[in-house]
């Protein structure tokens, strides 16, 4: 059931909040959840109920929420799971319009509690009754302030991040470690079993709150993808959105019979789902928070050139390492800046990026050092290493460097080195609100955050739309069966959308096949065609470079009885023949449907050992020209377009064009569940390409 941030409003601004399952005993749970309402600061009526009546925290326990006065609007339930659904009814009655269940008890203990978790849905649908849980810890919002968990003093710091967690237990551990680390939250939510309301749902009206700057993001899973990455898609226009989705090692491979299917596990459809929505996505926890306090603090870089600022060399050296290998660079420093920085530095100081200040650097030193290396043109980001200084307290250099930083518009991170000797500037720079990370590594991959975050909202192009025959295509499919097509189909349908493709003739006999290969001209290549041969050259099935029809005859005997020889029990319809075409690159491209995000498109290197090598990167469909330069420039089968050696360019254009079709055609029919051309042949650059090779499976 889709949500819209005014049916969230009693969850985020309720005027009168129940606890239902308040306790009078300390050690249970229902104790916590009235304690931390009661004491929160909330404003609004609160109404705590009990079956057993009594007073708590001096307030009188209702028996039931059916006798709790007005206003109430937000119910948070902790009671046995089997007393839930009747609760639930009378909260529908009573006109809660929002109900967090934090019971456990539901799905997450077999088929019996995932009736029971059908079963509240159902009421809350009847009762437009919206839920959040089961088996969650609920919510705090620091600003409102609202606290509607059970756990333990005390609450989050304020701050400017919000998180959205699948797992209760890591909402806990983080408030307690957030507390030493110097930032704090806006809202924090438990989703729970996510019954109805989940992290989609959330998207909006927490992007709305004023005091989020970035939402963080703990799944477990996406069921509903492609909502996701439309919702996440509008968001991360307006706030940056990093998630760390966990159980990257636990799916199964993909059941598929082509090499697009068997290489497209379940992590490249989350890797192409985020970077399709502007979602940055961290691979740990410790990331997860090191980037949003970058995004949430930092200006964005307007480029990958990045300066780094030390006082020994070592830390310089490994923060250069650690910047090429998170994308970005070294900034080429201009000439003025080197005359201006040899004027203040020592003649043994490194003056060339990293900019080597030696031990001796003052707090003076390191500021006007900042300054420079912030004024030089060439320079989009500075990385400032700063290891307790021998002649000098770290928190004097700290206080030196806040105010140039506060008035940078480039951003500036810090590798605050140590633990004892540097607590008080780490305090200084948190509370400049100036990340700080232990090691130049994590400060590195902090500024790429920053720098993926710039690319992704520089790219506004759409997918480009191509001409195509979309009504001849669907008059190929109409009747073909279920399966793998023929290849005559398959390369009509290809043709149909303006994809290359090399004449392709199916051969019954030797002389049939000389007559065809006369026809398209020689060289010639011959290929077994068979519905029940997937890899043609694991049995011999395919002949090249055939200069005459004797030659070709001979081929075509060699080939049919090879195939019979490896798999006597293979369907052999006869042998395909094309023409061979002159010296090139080959390649693979390919599309399936993804049965949460919807059709990914391959790219990658071609030819007998594309799952040996597994250079392939996906895409969501429709691809827009930065997905397109994505899948080209991630692969060394796309980079090599441009040229290698000998290799002469190739023609990327033609390339381009074809990975735009394939996923138009893709889009366009759900029901071809895997298309892949392995290879597309790639001629020189302006003479275009060729798909050699098609299977197209239709379900």
């Amino acid at each position: 059931m889709d949500s819209s941030s005014a049916d969230l409003i009693p969850l985020f601004e309720p005027r009168g909040v129940a606890v239902i399952g308040a306790s009078h005993d300390p050690s249970k749970l229902g104790y916590a959840l009235a304690r931390n309402l009661m004491t929160c600061g909330y404003s609004g009526a609160i109404h705590l109920v009990n079956a057993r009546g009594g007073i708590l925290f001096e307030q009188h326990l209702y028996s039931s929420i059916l006798q709790v006065p007005d206003p109430v609007d937000l119910a948070v339930l902790l009671i046995p799971a089997p007393g839930v659904p009747e609760v639930l009814r009378q909260c529908g009655k009573r006109g809660v319009q929002v109900a967090v269940i934090a019971s456990s008890g539901f799905r997450e203990l077999g088929p019996e509690g995932a009736a029971l978790e059908a079963e509240i849905l159902q009421i809350g649908r009847q009762n437009k009754l919206r839920l959040l849980g089961p088996n969650c810890i609920g919510m705090v919002d620091t600003h409102y302030p609202l606290d509607i968990t059970f756990l333990p003093p005390p609450s989050p710091l304020p701050g400017e991040l919000a998180f959205l967690s699948h797992s209760g237990a890591i909402c806990a551990a983080i408030i307690d470690w957030t507390r030493t680390q110097g930032f704090g939250f806006s809202r924090l939510i438990s989703l729970g079993n996510q019954v109805d309301l989940n992290e989609t749902d959330m998207l909006a009206p927490v992007a709305a709150e004023p005091a989020t700057r970035v939402i963080t993001l703990y799944l477990e899973s996406l069921p509903d993808g492609r909502r996701f990455v439309q919702e996440a898609g509008k968001i991360t226009r307006q706030k940056p959105v990093v998630a760390l989705k966990v159980g990257r090692f636990a799916s199964g491979q993909r059941a598929a019979a082509s090499h697009t299917g068997a290489l497209a596990g379940q992590e490249s459809a989350y890797d192409a789902a985020f970077r399709r929505a502007g979602v940055v996505r961290a691979m740990t926890t410790e990331q997860l928070f090191d980037w949003a306090r970058a995004l949430a603090w930092c200006p964005l870089p307007t480029g990958r050139g990045m300066a780094v600022l030390t006082n020994a060399g070592g830390p310089g050296v490994t923060a250069a390492d650690a910047l090429e290998a998170n994308g970005l660079c070294l900034a080429d420093l201009q000439s003025e800046t080197i005359t201006q920085l040899s004027q203040i530095l020592p003649p043994a100081a490194s003056l060339h990026n990293p900019v080597d200040m030696l031990a001796g650097a003052t707090p003076e030193i390191y500021a006007e050092c900042l300054s420079l290396l912030l004024a030089d043109q060439a320079v989009h980001g500075v990385l400032v290493i700063l290891p307790p200084p021998p002649m000098h307290p770290a928190e004097a250099v700290a206080q030196a460097l806040i105010p140039v930083i506060h008035s940078a518009t480039k951003p500036v991170l810090v590798a605050l080195m140590g633990e004892k000797l540097i607590q008080s500037a780490a305090s200084q720079l948190r509370a400049a609100h100036i990340p700080e990370y232990r090691f130049p590594e994590r400060t590195a991959a902090a500024l790429a955050a920053l720098h993926q975050r710039a690319v992704m909202l520089s790219q506004t192009e759409g997918p480009p739309i191509y001409s195509v025959q979309r009504i001849i295509a669907q008059t190929l499919l109409v009747n073909a069966p279920a399966g793998f097509l023929s290849a005559e189909l398959a390369c009509s349908l290809l043709e149909a959308y303006g994809l290359p493709i090399s004449p392709v003739r199916l051969a019954q006999n030797a002389e049939e096949a000389a007559e065809f290969a006369q026809e398209l001209g020689f060289p010639a290549v011959l290929k077994v065609a068979s519905p029940d041969i997937l890899h043609k050259s694991d049995v011999g099935g395919v002949l090249l470079n055939l200069i005459d029809a004797q030659v070709v005859r001979q081929g075509f005997e060699s080939i049919t009885a090879s195939a019979r020889y490896h798999l006597p029990q293979a369907f052999i319809q006869g042998v395909h023949v094309q023409r061979m075409l002159p010296a090139g690159q080959e390649v693979i491209l390919g599309a399936l449907q993804d049965p949460q995000f919807g059709p990914l498109v391959m790219f990658g290197s071609g030819g007998v050992e594309v799952e040996a090598l597994k250079d392939v990167a996906f895409a969501l469909a429709p691809l827009t020209p930065a997905d397109a330069d994505y899948l080209l420039d991630q692969t060394w089968a796309g980079r090599k377009l441009n040229g290698f050696r000998n290799l002469p360019p190739a023609d990327r254009k033609t390339v381009l064009e074809t990975l735009f079709r394939l996923s138009q055609l893709a889009l366009d029919f759900p029901q071809l569940a895997e298309i892949e051309i392995n290879p597309l042949h790639v001629l020189p650059a302006g003479h275009g390409a060729f798909a050699l090779d098609v299977r197209i499976r239709k379900t």
